[in-house]
């Protein structure tokens, strides 16, 4: 007999990617669709329909319906639905899904001979939903934090300053720019809520995982705060979803699933999540604060779990709730893959020479650095788009562009996250560059210590049906550790270990090291320090063979 399937759904910004897992059952089964190329008539490239406006990234949300429709029948052509016990959702983080009165009766009683976007296209206040990209709410993230007493309290208060592509500004500028359209509007959904609430038939809650991403919630008492939703709009608080602090069933799968996929009746849903919590439990990070987590995807983060809160406010970054109540941090960079890409197409290069490149050079690279602000960058907050390069890095020098926007990236991963706590033990890399070993070797050498990544490369799909086990497992009287947890789902751990040269991390972390150069560089592309120039000779006299 088939043994029970775990499900876990994930609408990243360029694709959607099912995985299902079964105890000791060796590598999940996984599935994934690809708007761009799946959906060509919605125009997007990278997942996002390019706009006049750079600063503007929004996503029609009948594209992401079509992909959930399309994955449960790929899911059930495979002879998996009937299998499924329970569900989880991960979806990229912060973005806003707005529906009008209607949605919720029209969600509940779809008929099954037709496809979800097809059967729901009227059920929007607002046909386009703004998602992480967005960075065109300055203004508001102004007006918010003005009314809040200040970005320093309101980190305090909703574990983030007030953030562009947060859905608390960006609520606020639809409400200054359309308020026939939010006066319509009767529930707004982030992503993650919007996409279970198709699963179970009805409007679902939201959890702590996705919902501190907003500025609208308080982190400490686990509840929306009535002093960001009043700096927001007018009436905000009757719109917003139910708030979860820790994970739980919210329901079954509709009857619409049940009839149209196959799904079983009695088939669990668990709350969904955002992709960087859904990662912590993928990574098998839930109660684990002496390890991180480097995540480089589209955008590179690096995450980690912590079981309370200090007192203070947090640093560059973000703190959101994590699965077990607890919470976990978050400094995200805009300037990830794709800039990574573009310093590999510049050249000519496949990702195997780029990596090649990254083992064969020196760490340190001379002395040469690399801001990689191909986009703005929100950590640190660089507002114009703009490549600087320091320490004589030639444009057309290949190898040396290729490492130093390797090492500015690992760099400024690790400087803007020592808020957070000390050096980690380890670090698990995730996503799609944590493929390429050069990357890894870079990371390893910059941070110190050894450097993980695991056949299982979908994390935020991982995690998402990890936390519906752990779900199930809990309403059915066998609840179960995240450790225990996780080796119940993997007979061995089929991790890749990278460890550092001691000779590469002093060239980068000694007083005259390579951080310190780096972090000049930022000083001064901000406007807040001398041109560091001087920082990078004290660098090469300190290493000259680096």
């Amino acid at each position: 007999m088939p043994k029970t399937l775990f499900l876990g759904l994930d609408i990243s910004t360029q694709s959607l990617t099912a995985v299902a897992v079964e105890p000791r059952a060796g590598e999940p089964r996984q599935f994934s669709i690809h708007f761009d190329s799946a959906y060509p008539y919605y125009g997007t490239r990278g997942g996002v329909p390019p706009s006049d406006d750079p600063l503007q990234a929004r996503v029609n949300p009948l594209m992401w319906m079509e992909a959930l429709d399309d994955m449960l029948r790929l899911l059930q052509k495979n002879g998996l639905t009937q299998r499924v016990a329970c569900v989880g959702v991960s979806a990229q983080q912060h973005g806003t899904v707005y529906l009008n009165r209607h949605a919720a009766a029209r969600i509940g009683a779809l008929s099954p001979s037709i496809g979800l976007a097809a059967g729901l296209p009227d059920i929007f206040s607002r046909p386009v939903s703004p998602i992480w990209m967005d960075s065109s709410t300055t203004p508001e993230c102004r007006e918010i934090a003005a009314a809040t007493g200040g970005n320093s309290a309101l980190a305090r208060l909703t574990g983030s300053v007030a953030t562009e592509r947060f859905a608390g500004p960006q609520i606020r500028k639809f409400w200054k720019e359309d308020r026939d359209a939010y006066g319509r509007t009767a529930h707004i959904a982030l992503v993650s809520s919007f996409m279970t609430s198709l699963l179970i038939g009805r409007l679902a809650p939201v959890d702590a995982g996705d919902g501190f991403g907003t500025n609208l919630a308080d982190v400490r008492a686990g509840a929306w705060s009535d002093a960001a939703i009043e700096a927001v709009a007018p009436g905000l608080e009757a719109k917003l979803p139910a708030l979860r602090v820790k994970d739980e069933v919210v329901g079954r799968v509709s009857p619409y699933l049940v009839q149209r996929f196959g799904f079983r009746p009695g088939t669990e849903v668990v709350i969904g999540s955002g992709d960087n919590p859904c990662s912590l439990a993928g990574l098998g990070l839930i109660g684990v604060p002496e390890a991180r987590a480097v995540s480089l995807g589209t955008s590179d983060t690096c995450f980690g779990y912590m079981p309370s809160l200090a007192d203070g406010e947090p640093g560059e970054g973000h703190i959101f709730g994590a699965a077990d109540g607890g919470c976990m941090f978050l400094v995200c960079f805009r300037n990830g893959s794709l800039a990574r890409e573009r310093v590999k197409d510049c050249f000519g290069l496949n990702w195997n020479e780029f990596s090649r490149i990254l083992l064969e050079t020196r760490p340190g690279n001379r002395g040469r650095i690399m801001l990689p602000y191909f986009m703005p960058e929100i950590t640190p907050v660089i507002p114009d788009a703009g490549v600087r390069r320091f320490g004589g890095l030639a444009e057309d020098d290949a190898a040396g562009n290729v490492r130093a926007v390797a090492e500015a990236q690992a760099m400024a991963l690790y400087l803007h996250s020592e808020w957070a706590g000390p050096r980690p033990e380890r670090i698990f890399v995730t996503a799609g560059g944590s493929e390429n070993k050069g990357l890894l070797r870079v990371i390893a050498d910059v941070f110190g210590v050894e450097v993980q990544t695991r056949e299982v490369k979908e994390s935020a799909a991982l995690g998402a049906a990890l936390r519906a086990a752990c779900a199930w497992k809990s309403g059915h009287g066998s609840p179960a550790g995240w450790e225990e947890l996780y080796k119940a789902f993997f007979v061995s751990d089929a991790g890749r270990i990278v460890r550092p040269s001691a000779d590469a991390a002093r060239c980068y972390h000694a007083p005259n090291g390579l951080l310190a150069a780096y972090a000049a560089c930022e000083r001064f592309a901000r406007g807040e320090g001398p041109d560091p120039e001087a920082r990078i000779r004290n660098f090469r006299s300190a290493f000259p063979g680096s």
